[in-house]
């Protein structure tokens, strides 16, 4: 049998990028004759990857955001479609990245054979109806959180639970230690690290760094902190130094995981890097600000009680929630105070994220993901 060892990859995030690379990397090493086509980032590029649009084109945040980009998001369709014929690809791997990726499948279920859904739309927090449609459309969902695998059984769909990638990640990460961390970025050995990760886009950095930074400000001086943002690739220094002005700061990128380790509290943007914090068992503070549009469509639609995953995963609320209206420096200084002044509550929270992380916890994520995506292209 003639096996087509070209595998679309349809990725449009940086979260999701960092973690289809070791898919990419486990792929190789099953077979090396495979290659890769789609849409990704730095990180599946340099794994082999062709890439037919970077993730820093696709990046496109909100609802209104999106209308915005409506003629471009169908080019990238549209392109992604005539790929597809050319190179004759049967198989298809689809990354979290839900309303692009779900109109892509409806748009190419007729013309490859196997359509896979890597990392869950959150059906569980809104538009749960989705679930009826992705029935029709996709031929293997892979779970990266245990209670994702009975919502899908129960639809009938064929789905597997392989483990959060970023445990594996973190697991196997070679850190920095703290002193060569420490000395390598001029920071202060007799203070502790207040760590602000404002996310890995613009539009989001701009809504709520500016805030941060005026609590963050305050925290330091309060508790001898030292400030240090988790700066993204895709956002320049000039930027960053906008936000912050003449403020005393420390802007580091490529060190998260261990920023993450080695900090004392941090002001984190919901999103995955709130998993990662849980992962490290750092104590801090989500926040989250979008546009008025996409909050008012999103509080219509959103059916959970929390945003951020940590909580999520808990059942309950472990980590404080600043949304929308309450990202404000006098508010998030309030919310943080009232936890650094406490070691009682900075210890309960320390707890109930090591819980987390542990309900988590695999080592082989990528490799389970590789061996599925495999299967399909010799034939399943």
């Amino acid at each position: 049998m003639n096996v087509n060892k070209k595998i679309m990859f349809v990725v449009g995030e940086t979260s999701a990028d960092l973690h289809t690379s070791a898919v990419l990397e486990k792929l190789k090493i099953l077979d090396k004759e495979i290659e890769f086509i789609g849409t990704g980032g730095d990180r599946m590029i340099a794994v082999g990857m062709r890439t037919l649009y970077h993730i820093k084109d696709l990046a496109i945040l909100g609802f209104s955001e999106v209308i915005k980009h409506i003629p471009f998001i169908q080019k990238v369709k549209k392109n992604l479609i005539k790929a597809i014929y050319k190179e004759n690809i049967d198989t298809i791997v689809l990354v979290d990245y839900p309303e692009f990726n779900l109109s892509l499948a409806s748009k190419i279920r007729n013309k490859v054979k196997n359509i896979i859904f890597f990392i869950s739309p959150q059906i569980w927090a809104w538009r749960k109806n989705r679930i009826k449609r992705m029935k029709k459309l996709i031929d293997k969902m892979i779970v990266v959180f245990p209670f994702e695998k009975e919502i899908y059984q129960q639809e009938k769909i064929d789905v597997e639970y392989v483990g959060h990638p970023l445990s594996e990640r973190i697991n196997q990460h070679n850190f920095v230690p703290k002193n060569i961390l420490f000395e390598k970025f001029s920071l202060d050995d007799k203070k502790e690290i207040l760590l602000l990760m404002p996310g890995s886009r613009l539009q989001e950095v701009k809504r709520i760094l500016p805030e941060v930074v005026g609590a963050a400000e305050k925290l330091a001086n309060k508790y001898n902190f030292q400030i240090v943002v988790a700066g993204s690739q895709n956002i320049s220094d000039e930027n960053y130094f906008t936000f912050f002005g003449n403020k005393n700061f420390h802007l580091i990128r490529n060190y998260n995981y261990e920023l993450l380790r080695y900090a004392k509290f941090g002001i984190i943007k919901s999103g995955t890097s709130t998993v990662e914090a849980a992962f490290s068992e750092l104590p801090f503070v989500v926040v989250y600000s979008t546009s008025s549009l996409t909050h008012f469509i999103g509080k219509k639609f959103i059916k959970i009680n929390y945003i951020a995953m940590p909580n999520i995963i808990a059942g309950k609320k472990i980590v404080e929630e600043l949304i929308q209206k309450d990202v404000n420096k006098e508010n998030i200084f309030k919310v943080c105070d009232h936890i650094l002044g406490d070691n009682k509550k900075l210890n309960i929270m320390k707890n109930n994220l090591r819980q987390v992380k542990e309900n988590l916890d695999s080592n082989n994520c990528s490799a389970k993901t590789a061996e599925i995506i495999y299967s399909f292209v010799n034939g399943k």
